[in-house]
């Protein structure tokens, strides 16, 4: 039997996407290893959010050539889609697959290796759809589209079921017509895509018979859901969607990826609260609390727009979990904009804070921008902002003290010869319960306390 090992980096959208791709590769009879083990083909799903993350692709990319040197390498997602020409000539990997084509994995590792056998020399020419470039001993199979081509479908990655048995991510939307200033990520993901409604609640209901308690949305940008198919009702699309998972018997809890302030409304809450099985766990992108830092980004809010918002959800939750990202260094932050974006934090109260040091990526309006902040300066902000978000996140945390929580269980682990299990109450936090009975997959209350966190 075959092995194949996979690799995911970035976000929720690739971890969803890697389990997909992992299990194209069951179904095509290949056993999977770990990662970095003997294998016959690896997978390195990459990420170009930073320029660390395009580092720690390449970085991947290589141990895989390193530890698997006769192995067939295939590097796919948004690095490859920015910056395939440079692995295609490079020798890093010999599938170079862009977004929007993981689906075609199986049918592209065949491809190279009919090629690899008694082909090699006759591949299409450079510049088609699909195309193949010959070097002395290997060929380097490319299938990377223009992901900025109009009235792109959204790509139908079939029903996955990911190896633990309490959460799932459902894939149902992809693409970002936002353009922050900052971002590359719609130049590597493209335009709004969304799913079909019923092929999402198809996969639903899937991942509910498969056993699976917790369906997680997620998406590059979930608020813009459905407003390619349906017109532009912004949030009804979603809402229906959610309000159809919430009837599928099994699912017991649904959890929302990050959304942008815009899609909160009072009517959009007041909706999404009167259905049981929505956690109160909201991550709403911040990004900086300063209104002169939010105009440079392109962010299309201001800071006391952004805590009616925050107001609006805490008036149909009790004790609703805010999360949020922040980015720190933006090209001409001063002193005082970093200032007010920690005091608007504070004022915030969020539960956790996604602290991010600017990072200039080519070909966005802010790498042109003037002033760019020395690393050292967005370090040191970086480590403040963490260190308040930690005290916050305490703060959150001592509501629940004495209270009785819902834990959903997850993996079991052992301290000082006793076993314990994680697990996550609705808001997100995650808690340590000790017990001699398996309670993996269970969702059970429990009395709240500092020694469970």
């Amino acid at each position: 039997m075959k092995k194949a090992s996979l690799h995911n980096l970035g976000c929720k959208v690739n971890a969803c996407e890697t389990e997909a791709m992992e299990q194209q590769l069951i179904r095509a009879g290949y056993e999977i290893v770990s990662f970095g083990h003997p294998a016959d083909v690896c997978v390195v799903n990459t990420c170009t959010v930073t320029n660390i993350a395009d580092h720690k692709s390449r970085q991947m990319l290589h141990k895989a050539r390193k530890s698997n040197p006769d192995a067939i390498i295939v590097a796919v997602g948004c690095y490859v889609q920015a910056m395939g020409e440079e692995l295609l000539h490079n020798g890093d990997a010999d599938i170079i697959i862009g977004n929007d084509r993981k689906g075609e994995l199986i049918s592209l590792i065949e491809k190279y290796e009919q090629e690899m056998q008694g082909t090699v020399g006759t591949a299409p020419a450079k510049g088609t759809d699909a195309h193949s470039q010959v070097g002395k001993n290997k060929c380097n199979c490319s299938e990377i589209i223009d992901i900025n081509a109009p009235e792109r479908p959204f790509e139908e990655l079939g029903i996955t079921h990911p190896s633990e048995h309490t959460r799932a991510f459902l894939k149902i939307q992809d693409g970002c017509n936002q353009f922050c200033s900052y971002c590359a990520i719609p130049y590597a993901r493209g335009r709004n895509r969304s799913r079909r409604p019923e092929d999402a609640l198809d996969e639903a209901k899937s991942l509910a018979a498969d056993g699976f308690k917790e369906i997680v949305l997620t998406g590059i940008n979930l608020s813009a859901y459905g407003t390619d198919l349906m017109g532009n009702k912004e949030g009804r699309p979603l809402l229906d969607l959610i309000k159809g998972i919430n009837d599928i018997e099994g699912i017991q809890r649904i959890r929302l990826g990050s959304l942008e302030p815009r899609i909160i409304t009072e009517d959009f809450v007041r909706e999404l609260a009167s259905y049981e099985k929505v956690c109160p766990h909201f991550h709403l992108s911040l990004q900086s609390g300063s209104d002169t830092v939010l105009r440079r980004m392109n962010r299309h809010y201001t800071a006391d727009g952004y805590y009616r918002k925050c107001e609006i959800i805490r008036n149909f939750y009790e004790h609703p979990a805010l999360t949020t990202d922040i980015i720190v260094g933006f090209p001409g932050e001063t002193e005082e904009e970093y200032e007010n974006t920690c005091d608007f934090a504070g004022k915030v109260g969020f539960y956790q804070i996604h602290v991010f040091k600017y990072s200039r990526r080519d070909g966005t309006p802010a790498a042109k921008m003037p002033k760019q902040v020395p690393g050292k300066v967005a370090a040191r902000r970086s480590v403040g902002l963490i260190s308040l978000g930690l005290a916050l996140e305490d703060e959150f945390k001592k509501w629940y003290n004495g209270k009785v929580v819902e834990v959903l269980f997850e993996e079991p682990f052992f301290e000082e010869g006793r076993q314990y299990f994680t697990g996550f109450t609705p808001e997100y936090i995650r808690v340590r319960f000790s017990s001699e009975e398996d309670l993996r997959n269970r969702i059970l209350p429990v009395v709240f306390s500092d020694n469970m966190v």
